[in-house]
């Protein structure tokens, strides 16, 4: 596939092509996150998820949808690639919520910059992580005002945040530093990614199953939408609400998130 880098930098509202840098490379996973929201919609609908590029451009891109983390960062590896950074595809474990060792179903970059490297992230659905250099304690502040961290241990990565919950989907409500998710820098072929991206969009236990689910990074802030549950957190000041009228959804999905439901796709939906 031949990447359409115009069309893209348009899709998340950059005026111009970034700077082969980590200030350039923060940019562009900001304007990417703030523009193209995270959503599971197609599951629920029985579209199933296709994480190959044309697939994934098409939709997100062509459709201006949205999708998850196997969808986003295929979209931003593949933008990456064509401006000329180097990139290549990690897998993690998200721990929020989890009782148990969780399974690699989170995807996430690891950007070579001035040969040393970073980690980008343009699909974790429950923050805003910034950009950040692979250094056991290296720390970061995001626009919300949470501080992340790294630490490193017998070979796995992990990915700390402490900061205020109501910026968050919900999960990471206890205070102090709460790990967000765990990885290491292993090669990972097309095939662990797809079989990722297929136990999160049809095992039982996986919340993308059980739960509807719209989150968008906003300039200083985060806003959600799970199941009839709407929360908006922005420089300070929120708000949540119960949504009881399947016109306010519509209405929520659009304004918010930039989703314009049918009448037949909201019933699809099965929450009211």
């Amino acid at each position: 596939m031949s990447f359409a880098l115009q069309p893209y930098l348009e899709r998340i509202g950059m005026p111009a092509r970034p700077t082969l840098d980590a200030a350039g490379l923060q940019r562009l996973q900001f304007a990417h996150r703030t523009a193209i929201p995270f959503e599971n919609l197609d599951i629920r609908l029985g579209r199933g998820i296709a994480i190959d590029s044309v697939s994934v451009f098409a939709k997100l891109v062509g459709q201006r949808r949205g999708g998850y983390c196997f969808e986003q960062n295929r979209l931003f590896l593949d933008a990456l690639a064509d401006l000329g950074f180097e990139a290549r595809p990690l897998l993690a474990r998200v721990w929020l919520g989890a009782e148990a060792t969780p399974p690699l179903t989170h995807t996430l970059s690891l950007v070579t910059l001035g040969g040393a490297p970073w980690i980008a992230d343009a699909g974790f659905g429950g923050s805003y992580a910034p950009v950040m250099p692979l250094v056991d304690g290296a720390a970061a502040t995001a626009p919300d005002g949470a501080t992340f961290r790294l630490s490193h241990e017998d070979g796995e990565w992990t990915l700390w945040r402490e900061g205020d919950p109501a910026t968050t989907d919900g999960r990471n409500t206890a205070p102090g530093w709460q790990r967000q998710f765990s990885f290491t820098t292993a090669e990972v072929p097309d095939a662990d990614l797809m079989m990722g991206n297929w136990w999160t969009q049809s095992h039982p236990d996986s919340r993308f199953v059980r739960h509807v689910i719209a989150s968008i990074i906003l300039p200083h802030g985060f806003a959600k939408l799970t199941d009839r549950s709407y929360a908006r957190m922005a420089a300070g000041e929120g708000s949540d609400a119960e949504i009881t009228d399947p016109r306010v959804y519509r209405m929520r999905m659009s304004l918010m998130f930039g989703i314009d439901l049918t009448p037949e796709e909201l019933a699809g939906l099965g929450l009211f």
